[in-house]
């Protein structure tokens, strides 16, 4: 029997800081324009972290059952690899996670859509459903969308643009085109996370025939690529706040800027891959905090 550590361990902690960021970040735009809805909110932050953990669970069934995950791997043991989980118990956590997530997501979609047509409520379940079959078909299944380079576009999708826009939406009842400039910006960074984890993994992921974009690109390149990706994200965030500039309260998320900054001079300095490991969970918690800070400045700038 797997053991309450072992499935922790499966949930891969450090992830869940993205999960959450997108959310926080919807959720403050909707206060910026007053149609936030606290209930709303902690429903999308449940569901978020259903499906990532889902998510977890899935790239941990789907990369052992690819090979990917194997002795040459660079990163921390996954749990069916290390048989702390069987393949059986897996299927039965993802299981049970997807019931979790429909269950906590139509209570959420329900509780966003009151008052607007069925339409709405469908179109919004709909995202749910296919956000659960991208975290699925990531690594897991035939043909994996993961294994061919696309992941960095399903992460900026699923980690920035959907779930800013969408919390937005479902506390404000319309969208407002400007949100989607922070929502670029959590959905670059939540990228350079999954480029990190690239970089550190490229050898065995290029001998498991697993072609990331950092495998495409070569290292050299990935680090380029790693660059772009924080600093338009932070120019994203900046252009949003002069457009919308009310108080100086709303520049609070400049002080992570430092953050940012530093472990990009340090990750362009290694070498080694296995050293980019810790940098993974730095820019996730990195990208929270820029959240927190992103709102705690909306909400005092609107007082």
């Amino acid at each position: 029997m797997a053991t309450i550590k072992s499935w922790i361990k499966a949930a891969r902690l450090r992830t869940l800081p993205l999960a959450v960021s997108g959310i926080l970040m919807g959720a403050s735009l909707s206060f910026f324009d007053g149609g936030f809805h606290g209930k709303v909110t902690v429903l999308a932050i449940v569901t978020a972290l259903f499906i990532q953990i889902f998510s977890n669970f899935a790239n941990d069934y789907g990369d052992s059952q690819k090979g990917t995950d194997n002795q040459h791997r660079v990163g921390p043991k996954r749990t069916i690899q290390s048989g702390e989980i069987t393949v059986a118990q897996m299927k039965t956590g993802m299981a049970v996670l997807i019931v979790l997530s429909l269950v906590t997501g139509i209570w959420l979609i329900a509780e966003g859509t009151k008052g607007l047509e069925l339409t709405t409520f469908l179109l919004f379940l709909a995202f749910g459903i296919t956000a659960l079959v991208a975290a699925y078909r990531y690594t897991a299944g035939s043909n994996p969308y993961g294994y061919a380079g696309l992941g960095d576009v399903a992460v900026f999708l699923f980690f920035g643009i959907l779930p800013v826009a969408g919390t937005y939406f479902l506390n404000t009842h319309h969208l407002n085109a400007e949100i989607f400039l922070p929502a670029i910006s959590i959905g670059l960074f939540s990228t350079g996370v999954l480029n990190l984890n690239n970089m550190r993994d490229i050898e065995n992921d290029r001998n498991s025939g697993k072609r990331t974009v950092v495998v495409r690109m070569g290292s050299s390149k990935s680090r380029i690529y790693h660059i772009s990706l924080i600093v338009l994200g932070w120019l994203a965030a900046i252009v949003f706040v002069m457009h919308r500039f009310h108080s100086a309260y709303q520049l609070l998320f400049l002080l992570t800027l430092p953050l940012f900054i530093y472990d990009l001079v340090i990750i362009n300095r290694i070498q080694e891959p296995r050293q980019l490991d810790p940098f993974l969970k730095r820019l996730s918690i990195a990208t929270l905090l820029f959240t927190v800070l992103f709102g705690i400045g909306i909400i005092l700038a609107t007082r």
